[in-house]
């Protein structure tokens, strides 16, 4: 049976101002085992994104337990933080403009994250997961010339160069078509078949079944 890679108790998250304090989350539980694919369904301003950008290291957490691969993201210090967001969690962004730098080629860009790490064979990784997201007929393609479901893809390569722990996709075929949208949630599901854990949110109950 496999190890629960996310433990969740009572997690709270309020966002405070001078002058008031909403409540984003509270008392969330949930436990996710490694290689699951789990989606969480919600509406906008259910707190779905705010559990993953906490999940993710973009956020604190307010009260309550939250780790991740063993470790207690409420008390990682600021240099822990950064190298969990390069080598634990891989993101997938809905705005594409997150995702991808225009002026580089999709082979550019999934070495990029690589660079920034140390990685070494860059290339070779880049081109194996081209291959795995059904992109190597587009490596040298820019931005501009690839379709919103292509670009997509690109940044499911960007977000494993770095072999997280955890995949995340934020509303990742919000910008899509029906049939863009089910071409890359089979992109997932292939990665999941792989033994990659993956956590999605969506307000779609098509993008969840």
């Amino acid at each position: 049976m496999a190890e629960d890679i996310i433990v969740c108790e009572n997690l709270v998250k309020i966002y405070k101002t001078k002058d008031i304090e909403v409540l984003a989350l509270q008392g969330l539980e949930i436990n996710i085992a490694e290689g699951e694919l789990m989606a969480i369904i919600g509406n906008s301003g259910s707190g779905k994104s705010t559990f993953l950008n906490m999940i993710g290291g973009l956020d604190r957490p307010s009260a309550g337990k939250l780790f991740l691969d063993g470790k207690d993201l409420f008390k990682l210090s600021e240099a822990e933080l950064v190298e969990y967001k390069r080598s634990t969690v891989g993101f997938v962004w809905q705005n594409n403009a997150r995702n991808l730098l225009p002026y580089l080629t999709a082979l550019q860009n999934i070495q990029l994250p690589m660079m920034i790490s140390g990685g070494k064979q860059r290339k070779e990784r880049a081109l194996e997961l081209l291959d795995l997201v059904g992109m190597s007929h587009k490596k040298n393609n820019r931005l501009s010339q690839m379709s919103g479901g292509e670009q997509q893809r690109i940044a499911i390569a960007i977000a494993l160069a770095n072999n997280p722990k955890i995949l995340l996709a934020d509303e990742p075929t919000g910008a899509l078509d029906s049939k863009s949208s089910a071409a890359l949630l089979d992109v997932f599901e292939d990665i999941n078949s792989m033994g990659q854990t993956i956590l999605m949110v969506t307000h779609s109950t098509a993008a969840a079944a």
